[in-house]
């Protein structure tokens, strides 16, 4: 392979990426960056040959891995990109913050970004996704990002321009989010921590957060409302529609759809990332036999399958 820029972050070749995803699955990537900080990543892009492919990936919470890796540097930020700063009613979080953290840091200065509390994963991720909770999204809060293009050029994006729909966004092909800036009411801290804590409550009593999942299977198929305003109330879930064709606790492989939660796809023990997706499109295909819905996936699928995989 290509001899690649000189790091002082890490630098892995072939480094299996089962152990980052919550799922537990997934093959080697050609190449894995840890960048030590924000300079390290703008001189390694800027120096990397352009043919060589790069996928930003964050705690790996929303991620499927196929069994035969990733032909690409995988990138993935840690320290030197969790900070967060609060000043007023905004917070600018760096791309490698977990969600949680951000919510509880913001409500502890009396700033509400509490739907972030029990969204799995990193603002990155949640950016890219616009990964919203209780009818609150990324996009109703987000009001710029910065980020690194492929080329190593720093750059920031006003929210705007990110064309942040349902469970999507645009942005330029081999850039990596760096940080996030958003902008909430004030409330009292003690307000917004019992509020969070309703919330945990909630989620802990309707999803199966002690299992290996990698959070909501499919999209809701409500999706976005003619306004453009993301539609959380809508009835039509995707559980409601898994369910209804039958596929609540199907099995494949160590794959099994949640018995408590159907649209939460779930390793229970052994399962390859093929028992996964494969085991998702064959309830895609139920569904839409029962119901005429046509499911899209919310979890994230890289990389390629194996040999045998794609052979079958």
């Amino acid at each position: 392979m290509t001899d690649l820029p000189e790091v002082r972050g890490t630098l892995t070749p072939d480094r299996p990426l089962n152990d980052l995803t919550w799922l537990r699955v997934g093959g080697p990537a050609d190449w894995l960056f840890q960048p030590a900080d924000l300079d390290d990543l703008q001189a390694f892009l800027a120096a990397l040959p352009p043919e060589i492919a790069v996928f930003p990936m964050g705690v790996g919470s929303n991620l499927i891995v196929r069994d035969g890796g990733i032909r690409a540097v995988v990138i993935r930020l840690g320290r030197g990109f969790n900070g967060i700063e609060i000043e007023g009613r905004r917070v600018t979080a760096g791309a490698a913050a977990l969600d949680a953290h951000v919510a509880r840091k913001a409500a502890a200065q009396g700033v509400d970004l509490t739907f972030l509390r029990t969204i799995p994963g990193s603002i990155g991720g949640a950016v890219r996704m616009n990964a919203g909770c209780y009818g609150t999204y990324v996009a109703d809060h987000l009001q710029s990002i910065e980020l690194v293009l492929r080329d190593g050029t720093l750059k920031t994006l006003p929210a705007a321009d990110l064309n942040l729909q349902y469970r999507q966004s645009t942005l330029p092909e081999g850039a990596v989010i760096v940080s996030a800036t958003f902008e909430a009411s004030e409330r009292e801290p003690a307000t917004l921590e019992a509020l969070m804590e309703e919330q945990l409550a909630k989620r802990d009593a309707s999803q199966p957060t002690k299992d290996r999942t990698a959070g909501s299977t499919f999209r809701n198929p409500a999706g976005y409302s003619s306004t453009g305003r993301a539609d959380d109330t809508h009835e039509l879930k995707a559980w409601k529609v898994i369910d209804e064709a039958g596929m609540r606790g199907a099995t494949l492989g160590g794959a099994v759809m949640n018995e408590m939660h159907s649209n939460f796809l779930t390793n229970a023990g052994g399962a390859t990332a093929a028992d996964l997706e494969n085991l998702g499109e064959r309830i895609r295909k139920k569904v839409y036999e029962t119901s005429g819905v046509t499911l899209q996936w919310e979890i994230m699928r890289v990389g390629e399958p194996t040999p045998e995989d794609a052979g079958g």
